[in-house]
């Protein structure tokens, strides 16, 4: 078992910097990962502060040498898998091999899906994430990908350089495990992001039997599977909210 901090992208009174430190500091402090949300405007307040994460990211890694970054969860339907793809080469090197990704369909609340006319209607933004899934894997190892779907294509492309991680950059995919679309999608994955419908009502955490039965759903090598158990439920975000998170190995 590992543990990592979640840590918000934004909120009224967060500024970039604090999410470095605090990056910085839970090295420090013996945490093992930091995973920042992904959101072009935060839930939070009208108009609240937000930042890119994998900009903070990259500023974290070079203060830091051991913590694992990435985040949670990355909505891949109002993304372009290539260049996600490129961001994540991008720190998998900047910091030596500790990049992850989780990625997902998307929070029902993201003001910055319509905002910007993305996708919003579930079903097509599911199609997407299963299509964009198998395009951001092939391109997270480094290998010449072909790929000719509805929504993306890549024609015999390779990213270079090759990531430092072998296979690839640790892929995970977040969702209701409610939903078996989740578990399939994990499967084809390195891990899963588990939360229970209950997470937009009451906070429920996952006991340590639900996460076992978890991990030894996936049929990926045992040695990269991760299923991350995220506790606490979610509060009124302060000035600086974090999430408690838990990765059995």
């Amino acid at each position: 078992m590992r543990h990592g901090l979640e840590i918000s992208c934004g909120g009224a009174a967060i500024s970039v910097s604090a999410l470095v430190e605090l990056g910085e500091l839970a090295e420090h402090a013996g945490w093992d990962g930091v995973f920042l949300e992904d959101y072009l405007i935060h839930y939070s307040g009208d108009e609240p502060s937000t930042y890119d994460p994998w900009l903070v990211l990259a500023a974290i890694a070079g203060r830091t040498g051991r913590v694992r970054l990435g985040t949670t969860v990355t909505a891949l339907p109002r993304r372009r898998p290539a260049k996600l793809a490129r961001e994540v080469l991008t720190l998998d090197h900047l910091s030596a091999g500790r990049a992850t990704v989780a990625v997902g369909v998307g929070d029902p609340g993201d003001r910055g899906l319509a905002a910007f006319g993305e996708q919003t209607e579930v079903s097509v933004r599911a199609a997407m994430l299963d299509e964009g899934l198998d395009l951001l894997t092939g391109l997270l190892s480094g290998e010449r990908v072909n790929h000719q779907g509805t929504h993306y294509r890549a024609d015999g492309v390779a990213l270079r350089p090759s990531p430092v991680q072998s296979p690839r950059v640790p892929v995970w995919v977040g969702g209701s495990t409610q939903a078996a679309a989740v578990r399939r999608r994990a499967a084809r994955a390195d891990g899963i992001v588990p939360y229970k419908l209950t997470d937009t009502d009451t906070w429920s955490d996952f006991t340590p039997d639900e996460v076992r039965e978890l991990v030894n759903a996936l049929p990926t090598d045992p040695r990269r599977r991760s299923a991350v158990r995220r506790g606490d439920r979610r509060p009124a975000p302060p000035t600086r909210r974090t999430r408690r998170t838990g990765v059995p190995r």
